[in-house]
C-alpha cells in the first residue's frame, strides 16, 4: 500500500451485486475512496461506477488488478470466486477484505494462506453476523465471565432457496450448473454456507473446530429439471480442541418461514437463546444477575453496561446488514494501516470456513468424524 497517500483506494469486483452495500460504509469513512468497480455485468457497470463514486469500471477482474492504482479490494463476488480473486490480488500486494465463505475447498484455503504470508498484506473475511448486536453483546458476557465456561452451542441457519434459483434459471436462460448458488450452496451435501452459524459461536468460544461429523435428512426436493437438491437439513457436530461442543444445521431447501439468526450457548454459569421469530425474546440466564434458576431475562436489559462503545457508532446506522457493513470495513482499513489485527484475520477466516469444507467428506462418509486442519500449521 502507498503509505504517503491520504486516502485508502479500494477496488470492488462484484459492484453491481452485494458489492453496491458497501456504498453507505464506504461514504462513512474519509479515508475511503471506492476507486474501481469490476463486475461482469457490462450493461449495469456504468451506473454502478457512479453510484459508488468510481473512476474506474471493469469487466474483467485481472485487468482491474493490473491497471488500477489500488490499496485493496472487496471482493463481493459469487462463492466460488472468492479464493481466486483473493490470492491474485494478494499476489500483486493488495490488501484483501472477502465476501464469506472463504473458499469452496481445502486447496483453497491453502492457496489464500500461502498467498497471505508470501505478500505480507491483510486479508480479513466479512462474517457480517459476528456483527450483530445480540452476539456482540453476548461475546462480551462471555468476555466479562458471566457465562463461567462455554461448553456447548447452537447454531442454524434456515433459508429456503428453491425459487430464488429457478426465478434466476428461468429469467436467465441458463442451465442450471451457471447458477453458482444452485451448485455450490443447494447441490452439495454438508455444510456448504456455515459461517453464519459458526463465527459467532467460534468468537464466543474462543477456540477452533477439531473434529466436525456431519449427517443429512435426505433429499425431498426437485428443481425445475427434476434434479434432486442437496439433503434438506444438514447438521454439523463440531468438537472444539478446548473440549466443548456446537452444532450446526443448516437448511436452504425445506418449505418453512426463513431463520437465519437462530443461536444458543451454554456455559457454566449462564445460557442464553435467540429469538426464533419476530416479536419473541432474545432471553438470557445468569447466575449472576437472575433472582433463581428459572427466572429468564432480557437480553437487552444488558446492552446499556455491556454493549461496546463502537457499535452505537452513528455512522453504522445506514449501512448495510444492521451496521455491520461499516463495522467490518472499519476494522479493514485500520488492519491495512497497521493500527489493529482484524478480528476475522486469515486464521479466523479459515476457522470459520475449514469445517464446512470437512463437513461435506463426512457426510459422504455416512457421518465418520474427521479432523479439520488448522491452518496455522500450514
Amino acid at each position: 500500500m502507498n503509505k504517503t497517500r491520504e486516502q485508502f483506494h479500494l477496488g470492488i469486483a462484484g459492484a453491481c451485486g452485494r458489492g453496491m452495500s458497501f456504498r453507505a460504509a464506504c461514504d462513512a469513512l474519509p479515508r475511503v475512496r471506492v476507486h474501481a468497480v469490476c463486475d461482469i455485468d457490462a450493461g449495469a457497470l456504468p451506473a454502478t461506477a457512479k453510484f459508488l463514486g468510481a473512476s474506474e469500471q471493469y469487466t474483467d477482474y485481472d485487468e482491474m488488478l493490473e491497471q488500477s492504482d489500488l490499496d485493496g479490494v472487496i471482493i463481493a463476488t459469487p462463492m466460488p470466486l472468492h479464493a481466486s480473486q483473493a490470492i491474485a490480488a494478494l499476489d500483486r500486494g493488495l490488501h484483501v477484505f472477502s465476501e464469506v465463505p472463504a473458499a469452496v475447498s481445502v486447496e483453497e484455503c491453502r492457496g489464500i494462506v500461502q498467498a497471505t504470508g508470501a505478500s505480507g498484506r491483510v486479508y480479513m473475511m466479512g462474517e457480517n453476523y459476528t456483527y450483530i448486536r445480540e452476539n456482540v453483546l453476548v461475546k462480551a458476557l462471555v468476555k466479562a465471565g458471566h457465562f463461567g465456561t462455554p461448553y456447548y452451542a447452537e447454531g442454524e441457519y434456515l433459508h429456503e432457496l428453491k425459487g430464488y434459483d429457478e426465478h434466476r434459471l428461468a429469467a436467465r436462460g441458463l442451465p442450471p450448473e451457471q447458477v453458482w448458488r444452485r451448485h455450490w450452496q443447494s447441490g452439495i451435501d454438508g455444510i456448504t454456507y456455515g459461517t453464519h452459524s459458526l463465527g459467532p459461536i467460534l468468537q464466543w468460544f474462543d477456540d477452533r473446530v477439531a473434529y466436525v461429523t456431519c449427517h443429512g435428512s435426505g433429499h425431498h426436493y426437485l428443481d425445475a429439471e427434476g434434479r434432486p437438491y442437496a439433503q434438506d437439513t444438514s447438521v454439523m457436530l463440531c468438537k472444539m480442541a478446548g473440549g466443548g461442543l456446537a452444532k450446526i444445521r443448516m437448511d436452504l431447501t425445506s418449505d418453512r418461514p426463513h431463520a437465519l439468526t437462530n443461536y444458543q450457548l451454554q456455559g457454566t454459569d449462564g445460557c442464553y437463546e435467540s429469538a426464533r421469530g419476530k416479536g419473541q425474546p432474545f432471553r438470557v440466564w445468569l447466575k449472576s444477575r437472575c433472582a433463581d434458576e428459572n427466572t429468564w431475562m432480557d437480553l437487552h436489559e444488558l446492552e446499556e453496561e455491556f454493549l461496546p462503545d463502537w457499535m452505537g457508532a452513528a455512522a453504522a446506522k445506514g449501512a448495510g446488514h444492521g451496521g455491520s457493513d461499516y463495522h467490518e470495513l472499519v476494522e479493514f482499513i485500520e488492519a491495512a494501516d497497521g493500527r489493529r489485527k482484524p478480528s476475522i484475520g486469515l486464521h479466523e477466516a479459515m476457522d470459520m470456513t475449514l469445517p464446512g469444507l470437512v463437513s461435506q467428506q463426512s457426510i459422504a462418509e455416512n457421518g465418520r468424524s474427521l479432523a479439520v486442519p488448522d491452518s496455522r500449521d500450514w
